[in-house]
């Protein structure tokens, strides 16, 4: 009964985290106009509390950057917790977890019965993630948290922003379009009543499209498929997390009791376990295995097992991962290596890729990639759907980080919320003021980010990068024609982008005034929204790189002054 309880309770607990995980990601926008607003936005729901409370995220930027976001000072408590009760947060907490634990119930009736307790009997290969957390810890100590993408709450909440969220949003305003085309009017009635409920719980202000959406998901389908074939093949494999729990397991004051003389050796402890930890009288029992789910202990009918508090555990108990020496060092070494393997390409040099245009508020590119851990909450919070997880933008070791692609949305200058959600500083907390090069209000502090003397020279604004015209593409300059929507939507005061005209001779021989266009690299902030908003479809008349990024002291092209150029 004791366990039938407890299984209650973990389950009542993981249904709660999954959808608190869900809601806030949900909440990871801001549904309104930006623009308009004269004061910061904020968003004000704990939205990156997940990422913020992850021990292993906190332990990796620390080695890497050998400092402690102020964010991550909140995954202290869930690591002290791992090392009371072991891995509970794996079976009552962790949302990628749950819904792996979810799939696994959804064997088919081959896998079930004897064949499933087979399969749920430890297997050597469940030392692999203790080996991958070595080369992640290894890889951040060498100055790169690459190896943070297989963490399980990075990996899920990209997951979920960069593809599941939008998936579900066009499926369900698909489904809501063809439902309001309906000739009957009861039907149009009930499909904008669920329209309004779900405008208000689960569709998005805007659909979001990402680039790599399909690959991502893709992932992501096949680690949850993973489960119907072995249970919780991530969690007992993969999850470097886990084996970093699974390792503070070790001083876990939860013991289990096996009592043989109760056992009849039916051996249903094995039918549901979650973590293959052998919890079957007369073998040990695998402490850093276990997920504390209480299945065994519901499923037991003959009182065979008892979970207790203590410091001394059974005689029957292994309260260390069993891994092997050699293993462990190749996998540091494998971790020590791949950094600078990774770094040999271009990926670091200073505009190494003109499309590498970071969020405002990015460190330098290796201070970036010595904290950004690929989760995708930038992505997600952008109102204009600007940044798309990279491919080789940024190298090999800069796959899945944010880049802007003006093409698909621009920079909204009011906008700073990507740095307000970032859970580990790689884009630095700004505000308007400090974007915009504004004056700032009076009372608001500001902190430089690391390895720079402030986010931008005082009074400039943050630049991203500079446009640059295409003359051969741009109608004024290529076809005598009459242009100037790259001038009206540029969002700078004053303009940076400036019309002078000219008489020039089209195909005719008649003499024509027309108006070109030209670029101040001095006022321009690399937005893109000229970019954006430019007619020449394919590639645009106007373009975004990188050059003169202020988070990059190398890559400029402009003397610097004292005062920047303006023009009345």
């Amino acid at each position: 009964m004791q366990g039938r309880t407890l299984r209650r309770l973990r389950l009542a607990s993981q249904v709660v985290f999954l959808l608190l995980f869900v809601v806030l990601l949900l909440r990871t926008e801001f549904p309104g106009s930006i623009r308009s607003a004269t004061t910061d936005v904020r968003i004000p729901y704990p939205v990156g509390l997940f990422l913020e409370t992850d021990p292993l995220v906190a332990i990796a930027t620390a080695l890497s950057s050998w400092t402690l976001y102020r964010n991550l000072v909140w995954a202290v408590p869930l690591l002290l917790l791992a090392i009371l009760v072991g891995r509970a947060f794996c079976g009552w907490v962790c949302p990628l977890g749950t819904l792996n634990h979810f799939f696994g119930s959804l064997k088919s009736e081959q896998k079930r019965g004897v064949a499933l307790i087979a399969s749920n009997r430890y297997k050597r290969w469940q030392a692999a993630k203790y080996y991958i957390l070595a080369a992640v810890l290894a890889m951040a100590l060498a100055g790169s948290v690459t190896g943070l993408f297989l963490d399980p709450l990075s990996f899920l909440v990209r997951s979920f922003a960069v593809s599941v969220v939008p998936t579900i949003n066009y499926a369900l305003r698909s489904g809501l379009d063809a439902v309001d085309r309906v000739p009957y009017e009861p039907v149009r009635l009930l499909g904008n009543g669920l329209s309004f409920v779900l405008n208000a719980t689960v569709l998005t202000f805007k659909q979001p499209h990402f680039g790599q959406a399909a690959l991502i998901g893709g992932l992501f389908v096949f680690v949850l498929v993973l489960n119907v074939r072995v249970t919780r093949f991530w969690c007992r494999a993969i999850c470097p997390l886990g084996a970093l729990l699974g390792v503070c397991s070790r001083w876990s004051l939860v013991q289990l009791d096996k009592h043989d003389g109760q056992c009849n050796d039916c051996r249903l402890c094995l039918l549901h376990c979650q973590g293959g930890d052998d919890p079957i009288p007369g073998a040990t029992w695998r402490k850093a295995e276990c997920h504390l789910c209480m299945n065994c202990l519901a499923d037991c009918k003959e009182g065979g097992l008892s979970f207790h508090w203590g410091t001394s555990p059974a005689r029957t108990t292994r309260e260390t991962p069993q891994l092997q020496r050699r293993a462990v060092m190749t996998g540091l070494a494998s971790g020590a290596v791949l950094v600078p393997l990774l770094r040999s390409g271009p990926g670091l040099k200073a505009a190494a890729d003109p499309l590498l245009i970071r969020p405002p508020g990015a460190l330098d590119e290796s201070h970036f990639l010595e904290r950004c851990i690929r989760c995708g909450d930038c992505m997600k919070v952008c109102p204009n759907n600007a940044l798309h997880p990279a491919l080789f933008e940024g190298g090999v070791e800069g796959l899945w980080s944010p880049v802007l692609v003006p093409r698909v949305g621009y920079c909204e200058p009011n906008c700073v919320l990507c740095s307000q959600v970032c859970p580990t500083g790689a884009i630095w907390e700004i505000t308007v003021a400090e974007k915009t090069g504004r004056p700032a209000p009076a009372g608001e502090v500001s902190f430089a980010p690391p390895g720079t003397d402030s986010a931008a020279p005082a009074g400039e604004p943050i630049r991203i990068g500079t446009a640059f015209y295409d003359r051969g593409r741009c109608l004024p300059w290529a076809m005598c024609t009459e242009c100037i929507v790259c001038e009206e939507w540029c969002p700078t005061s004053p303009k940076a982008i400036y019309l002078v005209a000219a008489d020039v001779i089209d195909s005719r021989g008649q003499v024509k005034t027309v108006r070109q266009p030209y670029v101040d690299p001095r006022l321009c902030t690399g937005c893109g929204a000229c970019e954006y908003a430019c007619p020449i479809k394919g590639r645009p008349a106007v373009y975004v790189t990188n050059a003169g990024e202020s988070r990059s002291r190398s890559n400029q092209f402009l003397l610097q002054e004292n005062q920047p150029q303006q023009r009345s």
